[in-house]
């Protein structure tokens, strides 16, 4: 035996034997506590309340809610924060109810609590899982400040329709980015011990294949084959859960004509028994209730319905709590199966640390030091200056130079309301950089800076009233929209360049906000092609939580940045990149199709009978008569204020054998006038299988910083896993044969290396 392997052997076996120990006290004390509890009590620890004092995420919120909390029939609560605020209520259920259990409370702390950064989506598109780790940590350590223990994040859905607003929350369409994201959140956010004051517990959301939505329409259903399901939506749930994700939340859609809320092959025999999660299972808000309105019978019959699936936690519903008794007695459910969700309830509570101390993460004096500090803007400037995307700069308009006058116009360039983007809930929007204070602080006098609005975001006062739900996101102008352009018309004639700041609001993504036609809106558009027509040279700042149909600007403008919605920073993140102090270093997860009508579009599609290829003839081949197969911008696509160049990659061994890894090469060099980052990014195409796959599929991914006229050989390990798939008995396993390997900047973008891998 290796002598290092014999040195680390025991320390392992502590670990393990501490492990099994702390597990031990834990049943002992649960089980110790639930044989005093009543069965009302029991049910209480399964309801999830909503209090009123905050922002909600659906249409429902309880009252009497300290009532319940004196009586024992609440577990949890969501929708406030604040130490203050939630010690009132955590005082509640340990000086007023019979067993003094703690409450667990938790909320929907998306992408930051009160310190924003940018949306998932635009996180994700980092391509950094240090700063997306680091982004979590941040996230958990402010919200534990506010007293809150449980964060419903991340959002891990594979998604392929931008029309769904929700992709805005997720980290794009490809599982094996997905998947790593998924545990770099999941580490960033429970770090190694839960019980640690700086620690939250993550919810995996949503289970499952909420993605999938028909139509990209909020809700809908979801109907696909099972290897589709297993090969690319259920990976980064099960990513998550390897990487000790505490809980993990239900989603609204069907998957077999089952509701997942109420579907026990989903909770139980595919989460427990096949991927042996043993944490907490809850529903999406209302859930339960909803499962009536899908069919599935009146609100008893569905309460247990869900927790015979396997479901621990009701929230909003109260089906569990004004239902589960008289379904005991009627034998719909079972003793076993309430003890069960209610040990699961407590045991979350135990690994948190509230039975050791329930006020442990009330410290009102945390809130000063920990949130919204100068350390925490910083690292949000950085991930936000990190995560935008530079789609076009022809002629290198950009960066721009601190000098001259610039026109800055556009109905989110001041807009403070729209920085922190969708599913900002504990944001506080006031206190966020706008673009225009941005610019000038990064000028600091040496340019001018000559502000119009230009347009309203939409001029659809009907739409607007959609959007508006959460307050005045979208506002119409006292003057007319002619008046708006005008104007800055006006100011473009005066400047050397324009930025013009557009796109979507903030809540024009996210839940509830499908769109189906993904344009940006009309009135920003005729304001963008004034801008066009007076010559001068147009840089559009995109705001967008999923991809847009942008046919008409890349073709017109000059330069073209996504900053999704970039957080508290923005402001300032925005102006980095803009005028060079940061090169913007971003990378699509998610394809940008030319128009709705190619949808759903990925890089990873299946191969076809009758592919069609760019030259050839089109007739009989899979294709569009309007436009061509491609997209306008592909999965990992990003530019850069320098170019990379790729050499061709190498591999150790042409002709591998077994499981052996081989390794693959490949050189970099930046041949621009830019110090830059680079994300050299590495796919496989399996040209022969016993099923159709995929045309390529991402399996690596290295990031990389060079200096003008600097090279660096980059090194890839290459094995097995990388070739593995499911087939038609859903075996995941890998076949021998040829394999080629490709390696460049996006997927569209790649030179490759063959090789011939036998078993």
């Amino acid at each position: 035996m290796n002598i290092k392997k014999r040195i680390l052997f025991p320390f392992a076996l502590v670990a393990i034997c501490q492990v099994q120990a702390q597990d031990a006290q834990m049943d002992a004390y649960v089980r110790d506590l639930m044989s005093k509890m009543t069965l009302d009590e029991k049910i209480g620890q399964l309801n999830q309340e909503a209090v009123s004092d905050g922002v909600l995420t659906g249409s429902v919120v309880q009252g009497g809610v300290s009532e319940k909390i004196a009586k024992g029939q609440v577990g949890s609560t969501f929708g406030i924060w604040g130490a203050d605020k939630l010690r009132k209520l955590q005082d509640i259920a340990v000086k007023n109810s019979r067993l003094h259990i703690p409450l667990l409370f938790g909320l929907d702390v998306i992408h930051g609590h009160r310190t924003l950064f940018p949306i998932p989506l635009g996180i994700s598109a980092t391509w950094d899982l240090g700063l997306v780790e680091q982004s979590a940590q941040l996230a958990a350590k402010e919200a534990t400040a506010d007293g809150l223990k449980w964060v419903f994040s991340p959002m891990v859905d594979i998604a392929r329709d931008p029309r769904w607003g929700r992709v805005s929350e997720g980290s794009g369409e490809d599982p094996f980015l997905g998947s790593l994201i998924a545990k770099a959140m999941v580490r960033g956010y429970q770090g190694k011990n839960l019980a640690d004051s700086n620690t939250v517990l993550a919810c995996i959301k949503h289970f499952a294949l909420y993605g999938g939505a028909e139509a990209g329409r909020e809700y809908n259903t979801v109907d696909m084959s099972p290897i589709k399901m297993y090969e690319y939506y259920l990976p980064p749930y099960k990513a998550a859960i390897d990487a000790g994700a505490a809980s993990i939340m239900t989603s609204f859609n069907d998957l077999n004509g089952v509701p997942s809320t109420a579907n026990r092959w989903l909770l139980t025999d595919l989460l427990r028994k096949e991927w042996g999660f043993k944490g907490l299972v809850v529903s999406d808000y209302t859930a339960v209730s909803e499962l009536t309105a899908h069919g599935l019978g009146d609100l008893q019959t569905v309460s247990a319905k869900s927790l015979h699936a396997g479901l621990d936690m009701d929230m909003v519903s109260e089906g569990f709590l004004k239902t589960l008794p008289q379904s005991l007695k009627e034998g719909k459910v079972t003793m076993e199966e309430i003890d069960q969700a209610c040990r699961r309830v407590l045991e979350a509570k135990y690994k948190a640390g509230l039975f050791a101390d329930p006020y442990k993460y009330l410290n009102a004096d945390r809130a000063s030091k920990d949130i919204l500090t100068a350390e925490n803007r910083a690292v949000a400037r950085k991930v936000a200056a990190h995560s935008f995307v530079l789609l076009k700069n022809a002629n290198q308009v950009l960066p721009l130079k601190k000098i001259g006058t610039i026109a800055l116009v556009g109905p989110l360039a001041d807009s403070r309301r729209n920085m922190l983007g969708t599913w900002s809930v504990s944001g506080e929007w006031d206190k966020s950089v706008t673009v225009k204070e941005g610019l000038e602080n990064a000028v600091n006098g040496k340019a001018k800076i000559i502000y119009a609005k230009g347009a309203n975001i939409s001029d659809d006062t009907t739409f607007n009233k959609k959007v508006n739900v959460f307050g005045e996101e979208i506002s119409i102008d006292p003057k007319s929209p002619e008046a708006l352009i005008q104007d800055a018309v006006d100011a473009a004639k005066q400047s050397d360049v324009v930025v013009a700041v557009v796109g979507e609001a903030a809540d024009m993504t996210g839940e509830s906000a499908s769109r189906s036609n993904i344009d940006i809106p009309e009135s920003q558009r005729n304001l963008l092609k004034a801008l066009v027509a007076t010559g001068k040279p147009v840089v559009a700042v995109l705001y967008n939580g999923r991809p847009l149909t942008l046919d008409w600007e890349d073709k017109n403008l000059n330069a073209i940045l996504d900053v999704w919605f970039g957080g508290t920073e923005g402001g300032n993140a925005i102006a980095d990149v803009l005028f060079g102090d940061y090169n913007p270093s971003g990378k699509l997860t998610l394809t940008f199709p030319r128009n709705v009508g190619q949808i759903p579009i990925y890089y990873n599609q299946k191969n076809t009978g009758r592919p069609y290829y760019e030259g050839q003839p089109t007739k009989f081949k899979s294709d569009y008569l309007d436009v061509p197969n491609t997209p306008l911008y592909a999965f990992g696509y990003g530019l850069s204020y320098t170019q990379f160049e790729y050499g061709t990659p190498t591999v150790s061994d042409e002709n591998p054998k077994g499981n052996a890894p081989i390794q693959l090469k490949v050189t970099v060099k930046n041949t621009g006038k830019y110090a830059g980052e680079e994300t050299a990014q590495l796919y496989v195409s399996d040209p022969v299988a016993s099923v159709a796959r995929s045309v390529i599929e991402l399996k690596s991914f290295q990031k990389v910083f060079l200096k003008p006229g600097e090279s660096r050989e980059l090194s890839f390990i290459v094995n097995p896993d990388c070739l593995k798939f499911y087939n038609t008995d859903l075996k995941y396993d890998w076949e021998p044969g040829e394999f080629i390997f490709r390696v460049g900047g996006s997927s569209a973008n790649t030179k490759s290396v063959r090789v011939n891998w036998t078993k």
